[in-house]
């Protein structure tokens, strides 16, 4: 990168860092804080998905006025994707007035402000990642890893390697790589793959890729030797791209690798090039810029340079994409929360209630614009993830396609390994589990 624009880009981060300073609100606005990160190995992730949230924000507050008359109003810190950066943010402004609820889309932030959202009764939203027993709702009241949890999405890419296979049986013998990113969201799934290696029979390795991924030479000579049949990539920022190239350099074939949910965006795919033509990836909401709600921000922002993005070939992309959706559940869960609590700004406690009743069935959907881009999302007090949905795209060399129907995961196998884990937390830390009652009065 050129000095001049590395300037350029510090002098914006110490811009978002001075708005985050002094956020303003006023009476009838819900506010969120964004620890955002636009500068930094990850900020093609961090631009795409924060310029998303943001622009349906602000759709929300310029088609409709807000929610039922209540103004969004958000404000930016910029974490370079650092945790010591992400709590910063988090202590600086968690005493704002109207905080609906933190996004920081990083698995480290999100571990270290668990016991502190917790304390101050504020929902903390892991979309796509996080603390995978964070799923069970009668423990973390207040964390939720909405669409995918860590362990649902192995279930999701173990089966779609299955079905390329003739089923599950046929996964006994086979070889299967795992190359994780070398952070606690790349780790986050080494149990659950070593637990469906034995359940399936396949042979398993697992490599790390120290941060951030620029190096992967030996990882892949590794694996050369190894000859799988498969390598999932559990990448993440310029790890992924790298991964590509280093693969077409090995001769393995890029259409034996699968993608996991942070490893299936343009970003990764572009800059391998040519490589990167038959990758395959799993994801919770599809690319493109087609979908009502997509053409609607295009129209009434980005038409009048109101966008968020600076690049609007960005629009529409998965990241891009996945932000819209992480606003679209964020401003339905105050929307229900505002139908039990009035219309209003709302509390943390009671924005908590709006997510554990967010419902929104394909019909919901639909209605909202979002056909297609999701399928739908069914949260309750116990079950803070929802259904689990994913589906598969895979890359032609320009843009990603969908090549599997919507899908669940194995909820059966999953859900007593959770509550397993979530148990043995609830004992270290002395909580008592909530209960359905629990669940239905504990809103003051």
């Amino acid at each position: 990168m050129r000095m001049f624009n590395k300037a350029k880009l510090l002098a914006i981060a110490a811009s978002l860092v001075l708005s985050a300073a002094i956020p303003v609100t006023h009476a009838d606005e819900q506010y969120f804080p964004l620890q955002s990160y636009r500068v930094g190995p990850y900020a093609a992730g961090g631009t795409g998905f924060f310029g998303g949230f943001i622009d349906y924000l602000n759709l929300i507050n310029t088609r409709d006025g807000g929610v039922n008359g209540v103004k969004l109003t958000w404000s930016e810190g910029e974490t370079q994707y650092e945790v010591e950066r992400g709590v910063e943010v988090y202590e600086r402004l968690k005493n704002t007035p109207g905080v609906a609820a933190w996004n920081p889309l990083s698995v480290g932030i999100a571990y270290a402000m668990i016991d502190r959202i917790t304390q101050d009764k504020v929902p903390l939203i892991t979309i796509n990642h996080g603390r995978t027993d964070s799923t069970d709702g009668r423990v973390f009241p207040y964390v939720f890893p909405l669409l995918l949890n860590p362990y649902s999405e192995t279930s999701g890419i173990v089966n779609y390697i299955a079905s390329k296979e003739g089923g599950l049986e046929s996964l006994k013998g086979k070889k299967i790589v795992v190359l994780y990113h070398g952070s606690p969201y790349g780790k986050e799934t080494i149990p659950i793959y070593e637990l469906l290696a034995q359940k399936y029979g396949f042979e398993l390795q697992q490599i790390e890729v120290p941060h951030p991924g620029n190096e992967q030479q030996a990882q892949w000579l590794t694996i050369r030797r190894a000859k799988p049949d498969y390598v999932v990539l559990r990448g993440w920022g310029v790890m992924n791209p790298v991964a590509l190239k280093s693969a077409a350099k090995v001769g393995f074939p890029v259409d034996h690798i699968v993608g996991n949910v942070w490893s299936n965006s343009e970003e990764d795919a572009i800059p391998a090039g040519d490589v990167a033509k038959g990758y395959t990836a799993i994801t919770t909401q599809a690319s493109g810029a087609e979908y009502p709600v997509v053409k609607e921000i295009v129209k009434t922002l980005y038409d009048n340079n109101r966008g968020n993005l600076e690049d609007k070939n960005r629009i529409g992309s998965v990241y891009h994409n996945l932000g819209i959706v992480n606003g679209i559940l964020n401003v339905e869960a105050i929307r229900i929360a505002q139908e039990k609590f009035g219309k209003r700004t709302l509390t943390g406690d009671e924005v908590r209630w709006g997510f554990e009743h967010l419902q929104l069935d394909p019909a919901r959907v639909e209605a909202l614009g979002a056909k297609g881009l999701f399928h739908s999302i069914n949260v309750t007090w116990d079950n803070h993830e929802g259904n689990g949905y994913v589906t598969f795209q895979q890359w032609d060399g320009k843009k990603w396609n969908v090549v599997s129907d919507w899908i669940a995961p194995d909820w059966a196998l999953l859900r007593p390994i959770i509550e397993k884990s979530a148990e043995a937390y609830a004992k270290e830390k002395g909580i008592k589990l909530r209960t359905t009652e629990d669940a239905v009065t504990a809103t003051n």
